[in-house]
């Protein structure tokens, strides 16, 4: 038998402004420490204070504002980008007992009178809404005669033209200093730059804002980043890793996202498509079964993920590069939220740099703007370029010094080998010299290499001294030649001349032979990963062995079962992390869940009993 316990869902906090925040921590979310640097801000801003929390994927960057807005009398406005966002976060809050809502145009007529009659009695602890409109004149007289405890504005980078995913509606929201004044602000994201970071402080006028910042490090996670070379069957190498669980899969375009889809089924494995040029509903109906779902690879354009708060994703592929260091950033970052071990992985190649250097090219934006972009894809390819420990190589963008050789990494667990490319570059900048700065690679690989055709001979390359200088090279290692001078920044690639190769100034020093050029030799292409190929599901339960593996699946047969006749994702109910304690502890009392972390007040009342009848039956069955 179990304890007894009162199983009428009650309010939490019945005294509002007097909560504690070890003990909201520990009643409401069933944690009895705080990780990392979240004490210090929520003591901060519980106190009134404003803060900017630079924090990375993973890191708790929610109860930072959570847990003060309910420690503090009134209600916790969250400003937050997307509607899907505010819809997770509102039901896995309910979940905890506690009282959220969300106003946005999703809503009924009808549901949004029931959320205004709510914030109007004072029965909300949260409440999120959109920053179009947190900025309005009708915004600002619905509160007027709320307590409002906190403005939290989520996803913070978002201000800055500087940033990955500028919105210009962001920028209004410093007017809220003053029209809340004395309302204490938390900005909070986990992608910025030292330049971005500055710019959210001024535009949302955090000048006297106190600054949180933690290593943007995500130890769980593996990176691994190879030279295209038959990308679908490398894709497929990556992906058999993991069998038993699920993962994101990006591409560039609508068109790529649906092939490689449809393949990926014809492969045996199932994954879905999302992207904006699909129909809204079965967009919607994608990315829902993607949250309900196990086994479940999505593929997508960067469309999908922004804030989603899937925990347990396994892994992340890119078969595109993508725009910037940040952007690769946040995106990897959607695996391994859980704190497990999770893998990701990108494949790339010249035709990929040369694609985003025309989009930057041809876009709106002012040369000022175009000028940052180029610089963040440089360092981009700079780092899928190094012979060096990548986590290094990314740390640095943000930075933050890493002393390297992180063994969590391809270039780590398989150091790449260097070789003096001096000569090679000479070569290489001389045919792009040579044919007039007017050829993309594909051709001055051509003259290199000695190849006699119908464009060399028309141009008259074929009577140049730089004509099969290049022939002691294979094609394939120049074309990674011509990807790590773009990187280094030796030549650029001018698209208003489709795609001709042009050298920058710092080609000069090459030229006299006053800079040794290294090159990463490319891995042989015979497809073998750097790391074993044990999946990540195992690898993630690996300290777990025999009667508590056995057990550990049980418990996750219940969580699926309860979250399917619930309509929620699974992880909502527990996350894998909390299964994986339950185990572990086999709590045999309904006093003892709450030793177990991640149960807390409101979860006991809810699952306690379901979760304690699967442990208790198996200890009975001799577990």
């Amino acid at each position: 038998m179990h304890d007894s316990h009162n199983s009428t869902a009650a309010r939490l906090f019945e005294t509002e402004g007097t909560g504690n925040p070890l003990d909201v921590l520990k009643r409401v979310y069933g944690y009895s420490a705080f990780r990392g640097k979240q004490q210090d801000v929520v003591e901060h801003v519980v106190a009134g204070g404003d803060a900017v929390v630079l924090f990375p994927t993973g890191a708790g960057k929610s109860l930072c504002f959570q847990v003060p807005a309910l420690c503090r009398n009134g209600v916790g406005i969250v400003v937050s980008p997307l509607i899907a966002l505010m819809r997770d976060q509102v039901e896995a809050l309910k979940q905890l007992g506690v009282r959220a809502a969300a106003l946005n145009s999703s809503l009924t007529r009808d549901e949004a009178i029931a959320v205004r009659h709510s914030l109007a009695a004072g029965a909300l602890d949260l409440l999120y809404v959109t920053p179009e409109r947190a900025v309005t004149d009708a915004f600002a007289d619905m509160v007027a005669d709320t307590d409002i405890a906190l403005f939290a504005i989520d996803e913070a980078h978002c201000v800055s033209q500087w940033g990955h995913d500028f919105r210009p509606e962001y920028r209004g929201l410093g007017c809220l200093a003053s029209r809340f004044p004395g309302v204490p602000r938390i900005a909070l994201t986990a992608t910025a730059d030292p330049h971005t970071r500055d710019d959210i402080i001024k535009r949302l006028g955090l000048d006297r804002a106190r600054v949180f910042t933690t290593s943007f490090d995500r130890p769980n996670i593996a990176y691994e980043i190879v030279e295209r070379d038959q990308p679908r069957q490398q894709l497929l190498r990556f992906l058999s890793r993991f069998k038993d669980a699920s993962g994101i899969v990006y591409c560039l375009s609508r068109a790529k996202v649906d092939d490689t889809a449809e393949w990926l089924n014809t492969q045996g494995i199932r994954a879905l498509p999302y992207h904006a040029g699909m129909d809204r509903a079965l967009r919607d109906a994608h990315q829902d079964a993607f949250l309900k779902e196990e086994r479940l690879c999505l593929v997508a354009t960067v469309a999908f993920g922004m804030g989603i708060d899937k925990p347990d994703v396994r892994y992340v592929a890119h078969l595109d590069l993508p725009g910037s260091v940040e952007a690769y950033y946040q995106e990897t970052g959607r695996a391994g939220r859980d704190g497990l071990p999770s893998e990701v992985w990108m494949a790339y190649g010249m035709a990929d740099v040369i694609q985003r250097r025309r989009m930057i090219d041809e876009g709106g934006s002012p040369e000022e703007i175009k000028r940052i972009e180029r610089g963040k894809l440089n360092t981009l390819l700079a780092i899928c370029e190094t012979a060096g420990c990548r986590r290094q190589a990314i740390l640095a963008h943000f930075g933050e010094a890493h002393p390297g050789r992180c063994g969590h990494c391809d270039t780590c667990l398989k150091p790449v080998e260097t070789w003096d490319g001096t000569e090679a570059a000479i070569k290489a900048l001389a045919a792009v010299y040579r044919t007039g700065e007017r050829f993309g690679a594909g051709h001055v690989i051509d003259v290199l290499m000695g190849t006699i055709n119908e464009k060399t001979e028309r141009f008259g390359h074929v009577d140049m001294p730089v004509f099969g200088a290049g022939k002691d090279l294979p094609p394939r290692t120049w074309q990674s030649v011509f990807r790590q001078l773009l990187a280094a920044g030796l030549i650029k690639v001018d698209h208003s001349a489709f795609g001709a190769l042009q050298l920058e100034p710092e080609a000069r020093s090459v030229f006299r032979r006053e800079r040794q050029v290294l090159f990463r030799k490319d891995r042989p292409s015979s497809g073998k990963a750097a790391r074993g190929t044990k999946s990540a599901t195992a690898r993630e339960r690996s300290d777990l062995a025999g009667s508590d593996l056995e057990l550990f699946e049980k418990l996750r047969s219940q969580r699926l079962a309860i979250a399917r006749d619930m309509d929620v994702p699974p992880y909502v109910v527990f996350p894998d992390t909390t299964l994986i304690a339950l185990a572990k502890q086999r709590p045999r009392g309904f006093e003892d869940l709450l030793d177990v972390p991640g149960i807390g007040e409101s979860k006991r009342e809810k699952y306690g009993e379901a979760f304690l009848a699967v442990i208790d039956a198996f200890e009975e069955g001799g577990g």
